[in-house]
């Protein structure tokens, strides 16, 4: 596809705005929770559904809305996702019970899974493959920005207009962009080869993610979520059996089957997702309730490793269009496991300083891999199979976080037991339960070097990718 330089300019531009939305929400959100509870009164079991309905729908509707994109156009499904998302945030701000925000979040999740099953693909469509990695970097770059900026600007907005303003500025960026893409971009991008979706195989995808970030997410709570999570492992099992043998694929098995670099890729961003994703909570908690670190000043200390990500990313993006991606994404796996095993080491008197300075080292780890690590992803498909990898790429982040919190759940449950927060035995059998989460993070991105190396080689020219 030939695009006009300006309407490649303004997907550029476009993109890069959506990058902002959900991270920001999601950083946000956490601040405004306790507001929306004493505004509700509402349990903590009903708070958790305020950020977790989000969360698992659009984490399993990725890949059959990436299908969908590739089917009846990218920007059509783009455009149609920022109008939900911007009805559902502005409908957030109006909910007269929490009930009401739970439904209105899940369709804002809606909406999110079509605008991120589409962002990267759209990217990726309009930037010359040996830019690529440059034009990921500075996508990831903004997305750790936004991380970074939500407990800052997320917090004063809370602060002037309440928990709702938060929704309201949402709403207003949606809009924005919405208008800015109907404007500027037109014809809906869509492969003419492809014929239709699978019905069935979406439902079987859509029941079995649920099914299983739903049961995973309280594994600690009774052995009746260990079931709700083995039933959607097996509605997985039978959505993969009937994918490899059905004519129209939402997710093509031959991507795993016979594209070495697509499926090791997925695979180390799993293992990566379920390694980190769960520490900034334990450290928030290490802080706060073994060090007695104020709320603002452990999330000032957390900002760090952002705030590298931020800045790193870009550069090193750049840099995966010259170096193998597999040798940056498996050296910043390295460091990540190198940072996880310091923190294994931490005491109640371990100092602030070395948190600090392994957060940045962690930082530069996080951001040598994710850029690289998605620019081999999108570069190891044809074009007609962009949202595809798009939304598979979405929903092994999706995966490997829902892991990383079961590990957590499970192991600080262990040792903690009856403990509460507060109690005079919590921090040291806390403690104990973090740095056993952290041996295990350490083994996992230990073993995700080797899944990193294992895809093997690709390079970029001007025409495309080879691998």
């Amino acid at each position: 596809m030939s695009l006009a330089t300006r309407e490649a300019k303004w997907v550029y531009a476009i993109c890069m705005v959506t990058s902002f939305l959900v991270p920001f929400m999601i950083s946000s959100l956490n601040l405004a929770v306790p507001s929306i509870g004493l505004a509700f009164h509402g349990s903590q079991y009903l708070l958790n559904w305020v950020v977790a309905s989000f969360l698992l729908v659009t984490g399993s509707l990725l890949l059959p809305m990436g299908k969908l994109a590739d089917l009846t156009g990218r920007v059509r499904i783009f455009k149609l996702g920022l109008f939900f998302f911007f009805l559902a945030s502005a409908a957030c701000a109006m909910a007269p019970t929490i009930h009401w925000l739970i439904i209105f979040r899940t369709l804002q999740g809606v909406g999110a899974s079509m605008i991120f099953s589409t962002a990267v693909a759209l990217l990726t469509t309009v930037v010359p493959p040996q830019e690529r990695g440059k034009a990921m970097g500075i996508n990831v770059g903004i997305v750790y920005f936004a991380y970074s900026a939500g407990p800052i600007l997320g917090g004063a907005i809370c602060s002037w207009f309440g928990w709702k303003g938060i929704f309201i500025f949402l709403a207003i960026i949606a809009l924005a962009v919405l208008v800015m893409t109907l404007v500027n971009l037109h014809g809906p991008w869509t492969a003419p080869d492809l014929a239709r979706i699978d019905p069935l195989g979406s439902l079987l995808c859509i029941v079995g993610l649920v099914l299983f970030l739903y049961g995973s997410s309280s594994l600690s709570l009774s052995t009746a979520y260990w079931g709700i999570t083995l039933l959607g492992l097996a509605f997985l099992v039978v959505f993969v059996i009937h994918e490899g043998r059905t004519a129209h694929p939402i997710l093509p098995i031959t991507l795993f089957t016979h594209n070495r670099v697509f499926a090791f890729s997925n695979l180390a961003s799993v293992i990566n997702y379920s390694s980190i994703f769960a520490m900034p909570f334990l450290l928030s908690l290490y802080l706060q309730t073994v060090r007695g670190v104020s709320l603002r000043s452990a999330g000032g200390i957390l900002l760090v490793q952002s705030v590298v990500m931020a800045v790193l990313s870009p550069i090193v993006g750049k840099l995966s269009d010259r170096i193998e991606p597999r040798i940056l994404s498996s050296l910043g796996m390295a460091v990540n496991t190198a940072g996880l095993l310091i923190f294994v080491f931490l005491r109640e008197g371990s100092s602030v300083s070395l948190i600090l300075w392994n957060l940045a080292f962690i930082g530069l780890g996080y951001a040598l891999f994710s850029a690289p690590n998605t620019n081999a992803i999108m570069g190891s498909v044809d074009r007609t199979q962009y949202g595809v990898a798009s939304s598979a790429m979405g929903t092994a982040r999706v995966v490997g976080q829902a892991l990383s919190m079961a590990i957590v759940s499970l192991i600080t449950t262990h040792f903690v037991g009856a403990w509460t927060i507060g109690t005079s035995g919590y921090s040291g059998h806390f403690l104990m339960g973090m740095k056993a989460s952290f041996v295990v993070f350490a083994i996992l991105n230990f073993v995700g070097v080797f899944a990193s190396l294992a895809r093997g080689a690709m390079r970029f020219n001007s025409h495309g990718v080879t691998h």
